[in-house]
């Protein structure tokens, strides 16, 4: 008996040990992950002293945070119930071979088949409720911004300004970076509603900004929209989070956010340099030239 015991303490310590350093494992990779975040946004990225890029994002880490603690107390809830029945009901020395077998119970039945339901039912509400107002495109936009995605780069149509800037794949270095040609910039001017339209030219691809905390695809053939407002100004890394090809990891952009003058400075700029105009945003898998140049059509459901 002794020795049994032995052996049952031995593996519980092993399997705490375990749990343990994949506790802390998880912890130091998700801090490692980025730089700019912290326990009280669930270790997503944050904006410069924790701040939010955008008016969007406070929603996005309150589920994320939200959902974690309610599945943390269920976890804790399940492993505390389970530690307790091993502690409680272990065998004794002058216990039979098995405990009494019971067939059903019905209110612990009712217990674990209602609960889940109920958390679910929650957990669906709110994440349909976040969803419907982080999609919302009904407000006018101070900014309309063409995305059009393309193996393995961005094009960017500025539609108020009726300019353009295109971009190359950018290439990356063994030791990390980017070498060659610079990567896109995406312009944003800082507390302006932005309306962005999304299409790709060839494959599917995904227009993210991690920053933001959303993304959404862009399919050929279909137009997507997604409204934000930035806070803070600031520069900050996009990319494809949809597997596009053989560089999907060089399809890299740069946002960044600037005050109204900046912005506007930049859309003098790309007039001055002949970038006037809007790039075409059909599907096209050749390489655009000025004479392909023309206004982007109208999308589906546009204001």
């Amino acid at each position: 008996m002794r020795k049994h015991a032995d052996t049952s303490a031995r593996v519980t310590r092993r399997g705490l040990t375990i749990a343990g350093l994949a506790a802390s494992a998880t912890l130091l990779l998700s801090s490692c992950a980025n730089v700019n975040s912290s326990a009280s946004s669930g270790w997503l990225p944050e904006g410069t002293a924790g701040a939010h890029v955008t008016s969007e994002t406070g929603r996005i880490t309150t589920l994320w945070v939200g959902t974690w603690i309610a599945g943390l107390a269920v976890g804790a809830l399940v492993w505390g119930l389970a530690i307790w029945c091993m502690v409680a009901y272990r065998r004794k020395k002058d216990d039979p071979e098995l405990p009494p077998q019971l067939r059903y119970n019905v209110p612990i039945e009712l217990l674990y088949t209602v609960v889940p339901v109920l958390m679910i039912a929650v957990l669906f509400y709110y994440t349909a409720r976040d969803e419907a107002a982080l999609m919302d495109v009904s407000t006018k936009p101070d900014y309309t911004i063409n995305v059009v995605g393309k193996q393995w780069s961005w094009d960017f149509n500025y539609v108020d300004d009726n300019v353009y800037s295109s971009g190359v794949h950018s290439e990356l270095n063994p030791n990390g970076g980017v070498t060659g040609t610079p990567q896109p910039v995406l312009y944003l001017p800082v507390n302006k509603r932005v309306e962005f339209v999304l299409n790709a030219r060839d494959v599917i691809h995904s227009f993210w900004v991690p920053a933001f905390l959303v993304k959404l695809d862009m399919i050929p053939g279909k137009t997507n929209r997604l409204q934000i407002t930035p806070t803070q100004v600031g520069e900050f890394q996009g990319k494809c989070a949809e597997l596009c090809g053989a560089y999907h990891s060089q399809m890299l952009f740069k946002v960044k956010i600037v005050s109204q003058e900046d912005f506007d400075a930049e859309m003098a700029k790309l007039k001055s340099l002949g970038q006037e105009g809007q790039l075409p945003n059909t599907l096209n898998r050749e390489p655009l030239e000025t004479k392909d140049l023309k206004m982007v059509p109208t999308p589906t459901g546009s204001k």
